[in-house]
């Protein structure tokens, strides 16, 4: 039997449904084009290092799968710290930094303290004692998250994670990516791609989320125009890129789309409107969406997923 958050694509906009399909036909040519000219000058540039004699300042090729790379005189390329955990698949660079701000990490036996050490492969690196292997084999994985599982690759208190899901799927050491907390369920992505997840997480790249909402009571019209105009919060202004009524005939059925990363912002919106969020299903991050995919079961990314994901948004600064 099918869900009213399995196909729920309703959004509130004034524009007519003729203007609104051909901005998305628009956009959606606008990123075939961006991508395109990236590929190409990804080319390009592997051509004229190609043709260009080799000097001592020699780049390396654009687009080589490997972390490290041999440089003049035998030398090894170093990494920062908290890329190089990032790369091992620990966790992403920005939770790399704070693990070693926390004093976590450790590099030939002494602890470091500071995100940007230089390191290679040759060093010894630790992170709570475990050896940090940098990965060459990239997975990605999209997961359906059902609720009750939390969205770290351990728990002490023993709690069920997102892990145990997807136990089968690699060897590699993967983690979450646009974490889901507890009570929340739908799209996540886990990956052991540094890059990417960091790319994914950061504010600038303004990675689009869409929530079905389901409020213990109908959403007045007051409160829906206060939400479109921007809710202030306690830590800042939250503005959302669409709002809708996700059923005509039950008005505390809603469906939002917003870009801000901030922590429960989309319950935080509700609950300080008086409203309470009795469940929260995300449908669809950074343009992947949960179609086909059962609660609690998972998949791999196709490769023309995984290109769009590292060219989305590449424009913005």
């Amino acid at each position: 039997m099918k869900r009213k958050t399995d196909n729920f694509n309703k959004f509130y906009n004034k524009k007519s449904n003729s203007a609104i399909k051909e901005e998305f036909r628009q956009e959606k040519k606008a990123i075939k084009k961006e991508r395109k000219e990236a590929i190409e000058k990804r080319f390009e540039e592997k051509r004229r290092l190609k043709t260009k004699p080799e000097t001592s300042d020699a780049r390396k090729p654009v687009g080589r799968i490997d972390h490290t790379t041999q440089t003049q005189g035998g030398k090894t390329d170093l990494l920062p710290l908290n890329k190089y955990i990032a790369h091992g698949g620990i966790c992403s660079r920005r939770d790399a930094a704070e693990l070693v701000k926390l004093g976590k990490v450790s590099v030939n036996g002494k602890i470091i303290t500071d995100p940007g050490t230089k390191v290679s492969p040759n060093d010894l690196v630790k992170v709570n004692d475990k050896k940090v292997v940098i990965s060459r084999n990239f997975v990605y994985i999209l997961l359906n998250k059902p609720k009750d599982y939390i969205t770290t690759t351990d728990d002490p208190h023993g709690r069920k994670t997102v892990l145990d899901l997807i136990r089968s799927a690699t060897s590699e050491r993967v983690y979450p990516v646009g974490r889901l907390d507890r009570n929340t369920s739908g799209v996540l992505l886990l990956t052991n791609d540094g890059e990417l997840s960091q790319k994914l997480a950061h504010p600038k790249h303004e990675i689009k989320k869409i929530y079905h909402v389901g409020l213990d009571k109908p959403l007045g019209k007051g409160d829906f125009d206060k939400i479109v105009a921007g809710v202030q919060l306690e830590d800042g202004l939250a503005n959302v890129d669409a709002l809708a009524y996700a059923d005509a005939k039950d008005k505390s059925q809603i469906g939002i789309e917003i870009h801000n990363g901030k922590n429960r912002i989309v319950r935080r919106i509700f609950e300080c409107l008086g409203y309470d969020v009795k469940t929260l299903d995300r449908v669809m991050y950074a343009g992947l969406t949960k179609k086909n995919i059962q609660r609690g079961k998972w998949r791999f990314l196709q490769e023309k997923e995984i290109r769009i994901l590292k060219y989305l948004n590449s424009s913005l600064k």
